[in-house]
C-alpha cells in the first residue's frame, strides 16, 4: 500500500503505556453483565467479557507505565495514523457531498486491555469500536494474529481492519447502529444474530467504499493489496472461525457472517464506491 506520503491524522490516542489496574467490573456483576451485552451487541463472545470479570472487585482505573516501543511498532503506530487520516478524507468528502458532516473518531493504541467508555476490554476482544465515545480500540499485537493464525498478512490487510471498524463509525452517526440495537432487544437470538451479521457486512462494504475512494483519489493500492484485504476479510469469517475451534460450523450462531460474505460485501464497496449499495438490511441476498 503505498501510504507514506499521505497525511497524519491527528486522532490517535496512544495508550500503549497504560496498565489497567483492578480489572474487574463494580463487584464483577452488573457492571460485567452490561459489558457482555455491549459485547454480545458488537458480535465478541461474552464469555471473553465473563471471564475477566468474574471474582475480581474495585473499579478499574489506568496508570501510566513506560512501554518499550520497537522501530517497528513506531511505523506501525505511524501506519495507523496514515489510515485513519485517509478515512477521514475520504467520508468527510462523502458526508460533506450528502450535506452532512462527519465526525472524526479517534483510534486509541493499547496493548493488553483498555477502558472505554463501553468498559473494560482485553486485547482478546479484538479490535473494536465503542460509541459511546466515538473511539476505535486497537492493540497492534493483534496484528500478528491476524497473520499467522488467520492467514492474512500485509499493510492493506492491517487497514481493512482500520477501515472495518471506521465503517461501525459511520453506521453510528447514520443511526443504523441505534436502530438495529432496537430490534435486537426485541428479536429473539437466531433473529438477533441476522441483524448483527448485517451490520458487520455492511462495515466490510464501508471499508471498501473507502477502498474505492482512496485509490481513486490517491492511487494507494499495489499489486496484491486487494487479495490482502480479502484475506482479512475471509480470515475473520465466522465459519472459518468456528471450524478452527470447534471443528464444525453452526450458521445460526454467525454475529459477523461466513468468509464469503464478508468478502463479497467488502467487494461490492470497493467496486461500486457508493455507500447506498452496502444496505445489507434490505438486500435480497446478505
Amino acid at each position: 500500500m503505498r501510504w507514506e506520503h499521505g497525511r497524519r491524522s491527528e486522532n490517535i490516542e496512544d495508550r500503549r503505556g497504560m496498565r489497567v489496574s483492578g480489572r474487574g467490573l463494580a463487584g464483577g456483576g452488573i457492571g460485567a453483565i452490561v459489558l457482555a451485552l455491549v459485547a454480545m451487541y458488537f458480535g465478541v463472545d461474552p464469555s471473553v467479557v465473563l471471564n475477566q470479570a468474574g471474582g475480581l472487585t474495585g473499579a478499574p482505573q489506568e496508570t501510566a507505565q513506560p512501554a518499550p516501543s520497537s522501530p517497528e511498532e513506531e511505523r506501525l503506530k505511524d501506519f495507523m495514523s496514515a489510515v485513519l487520516a485517509d478515512t477521514e478524507d475520504v467520508w468527510g468528502g462523502l458526508f460533506r457531498g450528502s450535506g452532512r458532516r462527519y465526525e472524526q473518531p479517534k483510534l486509541v493504541l493499547f496493548s493488553g486491555a483498555v477502558e472505554s467508555a463501553c468498559g473494560h476490554a482485553s486485547a482478546a476482544m479484538g479490535p473494536f469500536y465503542c460509541p459511546g465515545d466515538h473511539k476505535l480500540y486497537l492493540d497492534m499485537a493483534f496484528f500478528n494474529d491476524l497473520a499467522s493464525r488467520h492467514d492474512a498478512p500485509g499493510d492493506f490487510a492491517q487497514a481493512y481492519v482500520v477501515a472495518h471498524e471506521v465503517g461501525h463509525h459511520v453506521q453510528t452517526l447514520l443511526g443504523i447502529s441505534e436502530k438495529v440495537h432496537a430490534a435486537r432487544s426485541r428479536a429473539g437470538e437466531a433473529e438477533g444474530n441476522a441483524l448483527q451479521v448485517k451490520m458487520e457486512l455492511q462495515a466490510d462494504c464501508f471499508a471498501g467504499v473507502w477502498t474505492h475512494h482512496a485509490n481513486t483519489q490517491r492511487q494507494i493500492l499495489e499489486p496484491g493489496d486487494t487479495e490482502e484485504a480479502l484475506a482479512a476479510a475471509a480470515g475473520v469469517g465466522d465459519d472459518r472461525l468456528q471450524q478452527q475451534a470447534r471443528g464444525y460450523v453452526v450458521p445460526e450462531s454467525f454475529t459477523h457472517g461466513s468468509s464469503e460474505q464478508r468478502m463479497r460485501w467488502f467487494t461490492r464497496g470497493m467496486q461500486t464506491g457508493d455507500p447506498g449499495q452496502c444496505d445489507t438490511f434490505r438486500a435480497a441476498r446478505v
